[in-house]
């Protein structure tokens, strides 16, 4: 099965699969593996690339139910044995694993980039939001969100990466040698 790239990104998706330096810890790399291709780094095997082609899903999980999750969280103080709370936790996360984390969440998107403590972020591949870029805190009870521009407007793929790209440059530019 191939996806169709818009044209916009295609060759410069191409150009950075290479992975390596990029925002956050940089792009995750494009690699071969088993005979398919694959993108690799942390949580890129979050990515069903078998279902590309779906249309990502713009609306996550009903925020009802996931404050009435958040409510009943369990915390460690109202317990008085560790087995316990650790009993009480596992219930609950049976309960919230397949509102925050399934798999239908992120058809149609790749990770390519990790922020650090399972902070991602996802290119939409196909859908309505294809060609943008979404921030993935699902590790901290958020739901995934598009990433947004200095203006408010959702960050594409070459937006996101140019933007890096004009910050490190300023970073690394010589600084003027005082008169």
């Amino acid at each position: 099965m191939g996806v169709s790239l818009p044209g916009e990104y295609r060759d410069f998706l191409l150009w950075v699969s290479a992975g390596g330096a990029g925002p956050s810890y940089g792009v995750y790399p494009v690699r071969l593996i088993q005979g398919r291709w694959r993108w690799e780094g942390d949580g890129a095997d979050l990515a069903d690339l078998s279902r590309l082609a779906e249309p990502f899903p713009r609306e996550g999980a009903d925020p009802e139910a996931v404050q009435s999750l958040l409510a009943e969280h369990p915390e460690e103080e109202d317990f008085e044995d560790i087995e316990d709370f650790d009993d009480a936790i596992e219930a609950w996360e049976e309960r919230w694993e397949p509102v925050m984390w399934s798999a239908d969440r992120t058809v149609g998107a790749v990770v390519i980039s990790t922020l650090g403590c399972a902070a991602r972020e996802w290119l939409i591949i196909s859908g309505p939001e294809r060609g943008r870029i979404w921030s993935d805190n699902r590790a901290d009870d958020e739901d995934l969100k598009p990433l947004l521009d200095e203006r408010d407007a959702p960050m594409t793929f070459t937006r996101w990466y140019l933007t890096w790209l004009e910050r490190a440059e300023r970073q690394l530019a010589p600084v003027p040698a005082a008169d």
